[in-house]
């Protein structure tokens, strides 16, 4: 990560603010596409799916060895995923409660 001095960090938060807001301020899944395909370079978005993607699998329960296989993805990150899902902020397990909706 690049370093920041004192009033970056300060105008970085503002920044991040923004960011998340803009992001809520979307009003369908086809508005965020969009979004996401103009803000992050192809390699970006693919990581962002690739992380989802595992989460929602392992959330159903697959093996480590499964999702490998079934994704490509590395097992370094389903474990960094895992462990982002377990000790994280839980924003992987309130979208995951999201999709499912109301009723689960």
């Amino acid at each position: 990560m690049k370093q920041h001095n004192q009033a970056q960090l300060k105008e970085l938060k503002t920044a991040a603010r923004s960011l998340y807001g803009a992001i809520a301020a979307m009003e369908s899944p086809a508005q965020v596409r969009q979004f996401l395909l103009d803000l992050c370079t192809p390699a970006e978005l693919e990581a962002m799916v690739d992380r989802w993607w595992v989460a929602t699998l392992l959330d159903e329960g697959h093996s480590y060895r499964d999702i490998r296989e079934l994704t490509g993805v590395s097992v370094t990150t389903i474990g960094r995923v895992a462990r982002f899902m377990d000790l994280g902020e839980g924003g992987y397990r309130l979208a995951l409660q999201r999709q499912e909706g109301p009723s689960s």
